[in-house]
């Protein structure tokens, strides 16, 4: 199988779809690789490490120009168009409330495969995983920083000293992000308070930290007295397929602490607070309600090294499975994989991003036959 590997160009997006290593697994299989040059640069990776690994070095569309595509982020301007009719797209899609680029990537007759949806037997997002856990411990170190005041914050030092509190942490979500972000916090000094949806994670929670931090359900008082008591507030929520909750809203950001900070780990797919609007790596915050945001929708590329080859470790083995079998029998043959499709040869298969877009949804059963 011709597989591709296009040059990211999301600004400040330094990871790449695939490293060397993988590159030269997939060659050692007989497939051909085609990476765009440029690609691995961000990673540490010149063009020569790619070709030395069997790779074909080409141009954007040569990569794009390929059976299956395996690339970090969603589609951004002028890509969808660059895809032809049967062409399997491997990413991050964030496709929830994006209904013109569902449009647009239908109306290619593409196929798309969403890295936060392939979902295990146990239920779990593997693909998701390893970049939820990166932005989760990420979430701390960002709020800690922006808590100075000389970035907007109100002068709390994250983990305290004699003689003065440890800051205040709210953690909304208890997935891979937010159990990460509420342990690094706790193990930096801080009181944490970590609110979650349902009593059975509420439990696992309580059962994993003790009382290292307080744990409860994400009812409206809980996430009011959170949210007005604390000087750090992490948005971890995800509801897979689907526009994150609104938790934080405008009048209740208003009555925060003046230079709290904000770090919207879910504004890929619209943020938890109403104040919250995507960031860029080069301009990460902005103030409103005179409460600090950080809501840069790629976290991880901030540690590109880190992050590619947690995440290449954990795509690599589907990427393999996919060119080995047909792109068609892969998703047949295994239910993780086929729990991430959402479109499939042009046509929705995913019921809530279908209706956001106005389109027909069909079962993929009866697409992928």
């Amino acid at each position: 199988m011709r597989i591709g590997v296009p040059r990211e160009i999301k600004p400040g997006e330094l990871r790449a779809g695939l490293t060397p290593q993988a590159v030269r697994s997939l060659c050692a299989l007989g497939h051909e690789v085609r990476v765009e040059s440029g690609a691995g640069e961000g990673i540490g990776h010149s063009d020569a490490h790619f070709q030395d690994a069997g790779a074909r070095l080409g141009s954007h569309a040569d990569a794009w120009g390929s059976t299956l595509v395996v690339k970090v982020k969603e589609f951004q301007p002028g890509e969808a168009a660059r895809i032809s009719r049967g062409t399997t797209v491997f990413s991050f899609q964030h496709l929830a409330g994006e209904p013109a680029l569902t449009r647009e990537v239908a109306a290619r007759g593409a196929n798309a495969i969403a890295y936060e949806l392939v979902r295990d037997e146990r239920g779990q997002f593997p693909l998701l995983a390893p970049m939820s856990v990166i932005a989760g411990r990420m979430a701390i170190q960002v709020g800690a920083h922006l808590l100075g005041q000389d970035q907007g914050g109100n002068g709390t030092l994250l983990a305290g000293v004699p003689g003065a509190e440890p800051a205040r942490v709210l953690v909304l979500g208890a997935g891979r992000a937010g159990s990460n972000a509420a342990e690094l916090a706790a193990a930096m000094g801080a009181e944490v308070t970590l609110l979650t949806r349902s009593p059975a994670t509420r439990d696992a929670m309580r059962e994993r930290f003790g009382h290292r931090l307080a744990v409860d359900i994400a009812t409206p008082s809980c996430v009011e007295a959170g949210a007005l008591a604390a000087d750090l507030v992490v948005g971890a929520v995800f509801v897979p397929g689907r526009p994150t909750p609104k938790l934080l809203a405008r009048s209740l950001v208003a009555r925060m602490k003046r230079g709290a900070v904000i770090v919207d780990v879910c504004i890929d797919a619209g943020g938890v607070a109403e104040t919250s609007r995507p960031t860029t790596q080069a301009a990460p915050t902005f103030i409103d309600e005179g409460v600090v945001h950080y809501c840069v929708p790629n976290m991880p590329a901030a540690v590109a090294r880190s992050s590619t080859r947690a995440l290449v470790a954990a795509t690599l083995p589907y990427v393999i499975e996919m060119a080995a079998k047909g792109v068609a029998r892969a998703v047949r043959e295994n239910a993780a994989l086929r729990a991430g499709v959402l479109i499939w040869e042009g046509v929705p298969t995913h019921p809530a991003i279908a209706a956001d877009a106005g389109l027909p949804c069909r079962a993929l059963e009866s697409l992928a036959a």
